[in-house]
């Protein structure tokens, strides 16, 4: 078994094919990377399973914003942690928050008991939670796999403290998944700091779309030039930052 960890989140095939040329680990699965990831369709999955030979994580989210949800919300989600235990997933990163900040243990557990033998994350609610230790407890307790966190700031270099803290209090219970401006100049900084083995990126790049004809004066999604925009996983990047994590603790 590995010592590390890289873990590439994709929204596309391209993009898992990238992710496994590089050496992935495992993908964690979304649609709509640009807005933070919601739930994939299963298509998608379905896709990157008969094409790659990656270990998948399906990050399940019913819509973008905060992660209080409402009763249907919370339906369609433990219907999803369902549907994907059934087509073979590996796992599933979830994370549900109460209106007061704090981990809504109660609706996570059901998810958690609907996963069954499945992995199960805890996904960046975590970043804004009230107590991230009181929360990294909870997820033990829950008997979460993993907790996904940039240590609660914008990037996990700015959040390399709490960290820090959260992989000392771990104790090797839960794995601490760094998240956010991860790349191989980041890993390399944040290895010696935080002692953290397990890294979470996208390694995006931006390409131009195929379109040679383009409609001036609309925009179909976040704004007009977004829509001629594809935002990729760069196999090179993932390389860079397999081969630092090999190098440091070995295969």
């Amino acid at each position: 078994m590995s010592k590390y960890i890289l873990e590439a989140c994709v929204d596309s095939v391209q993009s898992a094919l990238a992710a496994e040329k590089g050496g992935a680990s495992r993908v964690e699965l979304c649609s709509d990377l640009v807005i933070g990831g919601v739930s994939p369709s299963l298509p998608l999955f379905r896709q990157i399973r008969r094409h790659t030979g990656l270990k998948i994580r399906v990050l399940l989210r019913p819509r973008y914003g905060d992660y209080c949800y409402d009763d249907y919300e919370f339906e369609e989600l433990r219907e999803e942690v369902s549907m994907f235990r059934e087509e073979g997933a590996d796992g599933v990163v979830v994370g549900i928050l109460n209106p007061d900040g704090s981990l809504n243990t109660d609706q996570l557990s059901k998810l958690k008991q609907e996963a069954g033998s499945m992995e199960i994350a805890l996904h960046r609610a975590f970043d804004v939670c009230a107590d991230p230790f009181l929360a990294l407890e909870q997820a033990v307790d829950l008997g979460f796999d993993t907790i996904l966190t940039s240590g609660q700031a914008p990037t996990a270099w700015e959040g390399r403290d709490l960290l820090k803290e959260l992989q000392k209090k771990s104790r090797g219970r839960i794995e601490i998944l760094a998240a956010s401006g991860i790349g191989p100049e980041p890993i390399r900084e944040l290895i010696p700091y935080t002692g953290i083995s397990s890294y979470h990126m996208s390694g995006k790049v931006e390409l131009e779309s195929a379109m040679i004809f383009r409609k001036e004066g609309i925009g179909l999604g976040l704004s007009e030039d977004s829509d001629y925009k594809i935002l990729r996983t760069d196999s090179q990047e993932i390389r860079t930052s397999v081969e630092l994590l090999s190098q440091t603790f070995g295969a």
